[in-house]
């Protein structure tokens, strides 16, 4: 079916398998787009457990189960989905490891601004003559009223997050080496992941109101001496993403 026909809500997550359970899943719609497949069926979540909870249509970036790398991502599809039902504001949950030494695993970043270091994936809708050519405004990827509205919840949810920091986003899905997170501090990165380009960038084009909550996963390659443990990482993510859950359940509807 067309994303279209779905009953319009006005917020989107796009954000891993694991989070889907955190946020009461009920409806289900498998739908198509002119870019192809959505990385998964678009379902429609609970954001909360108040009394009225805000809903919101909910993507599993990697597909479900957990199969799509971050370069094979329809990252095209993923966001013109969201737009067709109704989508106006985008919350992206990130896993990133931190390059800023006071960023600690479990520590979660409101992200303002980031520099991409990926290369061949299809980061626009202005592809062809088909589609109009757009030179979007992208100087602040992160600015707009989503991303002031998560700043007001983790304050009255009491939930601690680093406001501000500069996300490099990577080619993947190997992990970087010690002198690419190097590189990319130079460059003035705070925190490294591999889905942040160009999904951020197309939903700019798209014209939503798109933010990042960045789970910081494990220190970057190269800041500690043992090698980065898959297992730690993980385990790591489904203890934060409860935070994440309990931070989004006090957003307030626009």
């Amino acid at each position: 079916m067309k994303a279209s026909e779905l009953n319009p809500l006005s917020y989107g997550v796009i954000a891993g398998t694991g989070a889907m359970d955190l946020f009461s899943p009920q409806a289900s719609y498998v739908v198509t787009t002119p870019w192809g497949d959505p990385s998964s069926a678009l379902t429609e979540v609970s954001l909360g457990a108040a009394e009225a909870p805000m809903t919101a249509w909910m993507i599993q970036r990697h597909g479900n189960p957990h199969r799509i790398p971050p370069h094979r991502v329809n990252y095209r599809a993923n966001i013109h989905a969201l737009k067709q039902a109704g989508v106006e504001h985008v919350i992206a949950i990130n896993a990133v490891g931190g390059i800023d030494p006071s960023l600690k695993p479990g520590d979660l970043v409101l992200v303002d601004d980031l520099i991409d270091y990926t290369w061949g994936r299809a980061h626009t809708f202005s592809d062809d003559a088909s589609q109009p050519l757009a030179h979007i405004e992208f100087a602040r990827p992160y600015a707009g009223r989503m991303r002031e509205k998560l700043i007001a919840a983790a304050q009255s949810a009491n939930v601690a997050v680093h406001v501000g920091g500069c996300y490099g986003a990577t080619q993947g899905p190997r992990l970087e080496t010690a002198a690419e997170i190097k590189r990319m501090a130079q460059d003035g990165c705070d925190v490294v992941g591999m889905t942040g380009m160009p999904e951020a960038g197309l939903a700019r084009e798209a014209g939503l109101d798109y933010a990042s909550v960045c789970i910081v996963a494990n220190p970057a390659a190269g800041l500690e001496a043992e090698p980065i443990s898959l297992e730690a990482l993980h385990a790591v993510l489904d203890q934060s993403m409860a935070k994440v859950a309990h931070w989004l359940g006090h957003l307030e509807a626009f």
